[in-house]
């Protein structure tokens, strides 16, 4: 190891989560955020007085950008408050990912001797502010003033799913329907205008092509892959039951069947997931980690029981353009980033005894579980600590910074010796993996990069046809249901057969869209035909050779 190199360790990690949704108990993010790292600093086990030294040299500070509240500046005010003025300050982009490169790089920093002590954090109070909105009390009161210059407060849709509508100055009406919206569509990433033609993009349309093609890739019925989600889901459920700080901590677990069974209380949203199977974001949650070098934890008394030292971490991100994958039943940036991060950190996979995969979706989950050779329903080790975004909590973008204070937690009471966790974003988007262990690394310094490229640009991509026509196959495809679980809108991403071109298209008929729900017959890879509508300029529309027959 380089004479100037320090080892990193986690000292400190803290949650806060407030379920009441009484406005007069509402917290903002600020203040979610200041008391996670309040927790955080008494979890060094400090005494006081050695608590408010670990504060003053607290010298970078590193936020998840929050989809609660658009602050003028989050940075500032979080200094202010901790009396302290941090050379480094990042307040990241948004992406689930976040919470893991902002570790990984904490980590680096002080590696590199580039700073002593450095804050991660991230906090969400989009229950309460969805309270707020209810009562038609917004602004809410006493909250930090919102950042005037944006437009909006957090906007689940994109330039590609807005494209062509007026953007309106921001108000209370806008921030009503953005946060209320926040549970079914979130921010896709794509900027072009062929998913808009198409009104696909979000994340609950995304995630469900790819649930479906790896259940045709696997050669799984319809009902073999629903009975597996449920499976998966419900064993999250009962992670998150008794998970502290998880939203659902305390309730009773949802069962198989629960999770599973398509009704009222858990209608379709796009297929084959029900709302049980969707992330859950109205919570109020923060989390906080601290990081500094063995040096300056020993020079400040921090007891060794205390420290879990991050090994590596690695991410990149696949296409913003979901047609421009190389397809949908793999994730290059998921399988690369666990491997480089393996590699960085030393470790091979039978040396993990903890994951926390992300888990918007089953789907993500799956992929990970598939890449690394763990079975999916019986996993050999456990895949979450946290329970999932549905019965955690999808706490915006930075529920992965509750799976580093629970992997550290758990780390240091001896229920593993390696950990990682993988930090999903976008659409399939963005990926960032971090390995962790109770164990002191061997004579290595940490590492100085992550190893990966921004973008995986090296796999190969089929062709793809904006304005589509001629016979084709299904290549993948998903449904979305109105609030009355009836099938409302097909999309089919699909290859010509003459060509072997990708394209996106909508159903063209009300017997496509019925086999597109069916819940017996496997649509991918069925035959059809795709032509352009004759009432929206752009859009394509495929319809079966035989949709007469269900």
């Amino acid at each position: 190891m380089p004479p100037s190199a320090q080892i990193p360790v986690v000292i400190g990690v803290g949650d806060i989560v407030n379920r009441s949704l009484k406005l007069e108990d509402a917290l903002e993010p600020a203040e979610l955020i200041l008391r996670a790292i309040d927790n955080a600093l008494h979890d060094s086990g400090l005494s006081s007085t050695a608590r408010n030294k670990l504060q003053s040299r607290i010298d970078a500070i590193s936020v998840v950008r929050s989809w609660t509240w658009p602050y003028p500046d989050l940075l500032g005010l979080l200094s202010e408050k901790l009396g302290i003025d941090p050379r480094h300050r990042e307040y990241s982009d948004h992406g689930g990912n976040q919470p893991g490169r902002l570790f990984d790089e904490a980590a680096r920093r002080i590696s590199k001797g580039e700073c002593e002590v450095a804050v991660i954090a991230g906090g969400e109070a989009l229950a309460s502010l969805n309270a707020f909105a209810k009562a038609r009390k917004l602004p809410p009161p006493g909250w930090t003033p919102l950042d005037t210059s944006v437009t909006s407060v957090f906007s689940p849709t994109t330039r590609e799913l807005n494209e062509g509508k007026p953007k309106s100055k921001l108000s209370t009406t806008h921030i009503v329907s953005v946060n209320a919206l926040l549970g079914e569509i979130w921010a896709a990433d794509n900027t072009g205008g062929l998913g808009g033609l198409h009104d696909i993009g979000a994340p609950i349309h995304i995630y469900p092509l790819y649930e479906n093609a790896f259940r045709a890739h696997r050669g799984q019925s319809i009902k073999e892959n629903h009975e597996e989600s449920a499976k998966l889901y419900s064993e999250f459920a009962k992670a998150a039951a008794e998970n502290e700080y998880a939203w659902n901590f305390g309730r009773e677990a949802d069962s198989e069947e629960v999770v599973g069974t398509v009704g009222k209380k858990n209608r379709m949203i796009c297929f084959p997931y029900p709302l049980l199977m969707n992330a859950f974001n109205t919570v109020n949650l923060a989390g906080a980690c601290i990081l500094t070098s063995t040096k300056v934890a020993r020079e400040l008394g921090v007891p060794e029981k205390k420290w879990v030292y991050p090994l590596g971490g690695a991410g990149t991100r696949d296409s913003y353009d979901f047609w421009e994958r190389p397809n949908y039943y793999t994730s290059p940036c998921i399988s690369r980033s666990i491997d480089a991060a393996l590699q960085v950190s030393k470790l091979k996979k039978e040396d993990i005894d903890l994951y926390d995969f992300y888990s918007c979706f089953p789907i993500v989950p799956k992929l990970a579980c598939e890449h690394l050779g763990l079975s999916i329903v019986k996993p050999e080790k456990p895949v979450t600590l946290l329970g999932g975004l549905t019965s955690f909590g999808g706490a915006g973008n930075n529920y992965s910074m509750h799976a580093f204070t629970e992997m550290t937690r758990q780390l240091r009471s001896g229920k593993g010796r390696n950990g990682l966790v993988l930090a999903n974003g976008g659409t399939v988007t963005y990926q960032y993996a971090v390995c962790l262990s109770s164990q002191a690394p061997s004579n290595s310094s940490y590492p100085e990069k992550n190893p990966l490229p921004p973008v995986v640009d090296d796999v190969p991509v089929p062709k793809v046809d904006a304005v589509a026509e001629g016979d084709a196959v299904v290549e993948t495809y998903t449904v979305e249901f109105d609030r009355d679980n009836k099938p409302h809108r097909g999309h089919i991403v699909g290859r010509l057969k003459h060509n072997n071109h990708r394209f996106i298209a909508n159903h063209g008929d009300e017997a496509t869209l019925q086999k597109l729900a069916s819940w017996t017959k496997e649509p991918i890879g069925q035959e059809g035909h795709v032509k352009q509508d004759p009432k929206k300029k752009g859009r394509n529309l495929f319809s079966f050779k035989d949709t007469a027959r269900l």
